[in-house]
Parts: structure tokens; sequence; C-alpha cells
């Protein structure tokens, strides 16, 4: 894999969110010097690796593994090869390969071992998140049932913000992020008492990372996500699940799509609250069919 393939693809990722280099940086506590320098092919493997997990940048092609060093080891014992095999393959040290095999070493050490290891390592696509018909462009627009916003209502009060506002979209809320009038809140400030977070399904873990940056921040008291049942990642574990709570809804909602057409997701979808009150989550049960993850 040439270096420059990986470097673009990093590259285009970032652009794709709509992120500049600066913003990148403040979101994984660097300096834009240095998200600078790692788009030119040069930095350390550990910063590489908290932008592509920001970016939910994956690789295939590689080897089984939750992180980006086990999937190297892993790769390196599958095919059969020593440490000291690999290290005449790649022309780099023993001590190098073992310390790309801990998360460690440069960017461009990482590129010369993958270019001989998995030759045909390459980005992941997106996980699939739309279904049904509509246009390909607005598929990722799901707008959530109006009843469904009653309960939410009751439970939580008046919305003060939707961040992933849509023209067409049922949500009231005194203050709304659209993108067709420049705005974006994966990177506009939030503010007020309550927001409301349906996002691109297609973006589920941009829009959770967004919120707990926000509400961690002070920015807004309590916010309340609608997303797909999705519990895997090692950031959801780690740090999402020990600050939220997480209610797994019971059957499946009906969305509307930007023609009007109702259609239930084919996966369930949970709501994940952050900063509520116990009243709040009664208020929620007792109008909301699901069960609490504990």
């Amino acid at each position: 894999m040439e270096v420059h393939i990986l470097i673009e693809e990093i590259r285009q990722a970032r652009k794709d969110c709509g992120w500049s280099q600066r913003f990148l940086a403040e979101r994984i506590g660097c300096s834009a010097q240095v998200i600078k320098r790692l788009e030119a092919g040069i930095g350390s493997v550990e910063t590489l690796v908290a932008v592509m997990d920001a970016l939910e940048f994956r690789l295939t092609g590689v080897g089984p593994g939750m992180t980006l060093a086990n999937q190297l080891r892993e790769k390196r014992r599958k095919r059969g090869w020593s440490v000291a095999a690999t290290a005449t393959k790649t022309g780099l040290s023993p001590s190098t390969i073992l310390n790309l095999e801990r998360g460690g070493g440069s960017v461009a050490s990482l590129v010369r071992l993958l270019g001989k290891l998995a030759p045909t390592a390459r980005r992941r696509a997106p996980e699939r998140a739309y279904w049904g018909e509509g246009d390909k462009a607005d598929r990722d627009s799901r707008f959530t049932p109006p009843k469904f916003l009653e309960a939410i209502h009751e439970a939580f009060g008046e919305i003060d913000l939707d961040p992933c506002g849509h023209i067409l979209s049922p949500v009231k809320a005194k203050r709304c992020f659209l993108l067709s009038e420049g705005d974006n809140g994966l990177t506009d400030k939030w503010s007020g008492r309550f927001a409301f977070v349906n996002p691109p399904f297609s973006q589920q873990q941009k829009w959770l990372r967004r919120a707990h940056e926000q509400w961690t921040a002070g920015h807004i008291e309590t916010v309340v996500c609608l997303v797909p049942t999705r519990t895997d990642s090692e950031w959801f574990q780690e740090v999402l699940s020990k600050v939220a709570k997480v209610y797994l809804l019971k059957g499946r909602l009906r969305f509307a799509d930007p023609r009007g057409q109702e259609q239930a997701t084919p996966f369930s979808v949970m709501l994940v609250i952050l900063g509520s009150t116990a009243p709040q989550r009664i208020r929620l049960q007792e109008s909301v069919s699901g069960l609490w993850m504990i």
C-alpha cells in the first residue's frame, strides 16, 4: 500500500466530515501542525490511530483484532512469518516490527510494513445505514415519528436544540442547525437546556462523540440521541456507557423519508441519554416501551 494512498484516504475522510485540520487537532488533543505533518506522511502511529478513531476510519485486508496493533500481529502470524522474516521482507528492524505491533512506531514504517504484510489493505467502506427506496443522496434522511416526539417532549420538556435539523423534520426546537443554511452540528457550538439528536445513521459514532463532547464541556444540560442499537465499539463501552443512560426501544420505529413515506427500521434503535434525571427517565418509560441497559 503506497504511502500516498493511505494518507490521501485519511485526508479525504477528514474533508468528508467537513473538518479543518485545526478542528481535528482539537478533537484529539494535538496541534494543527501535527495533523498537517501527518497528512504529509510524517508522524507517529499513535497519532494516526487517534485520527483514525476520530474519523471512524478503519482498514480492511489486514487481520482480526480490536486495534491496529493487534491486527498487524495477527496478520503476521496468519502468514506464518516470524519477526525476523518480516524484518527481512520489509527492510525494517525486528525492534521496529515489534514496536508497530505494540502500537508505536512511525507512519512511514507502518506503511512500509503494510506494503509487504498486507498489500491489499484499504479503507473499509462506511457501514450501510440507510434502507428502503428514495434518492441516493437523501437516503440517510429519516425523520422521527411525531408521536414519539410527543413522548420525548413529555419526558424531557421543550427541545432547545436540534443539531441535526432538516427543513422537513417534524422536530420543533427553539434552534435548529440546518446544513442548507450553512450550519454544521458537528462543528458549531451547542447550547441550551435540552438537545434532541436524530443523526444520519451512517455517521452515528461521530454524532455520539459530538454529543458527549458538548455535554462534557457544559454547553448543553441534557442530550437525547436516537440511534441504531450498536454498542460494540471500544469507545462506547469504555467511555460513553459509563456516563450515559441507554434505553433499548421495544419493536421498530417507523421513520418517514423526505417524500413522506414511512417505513420501519430493519434494525433495533436505542436512546442514548446524557444528563437526565430519575423523574425524566420514569416519564420516558411510562410512555415509550423499552428496557434500560444496565
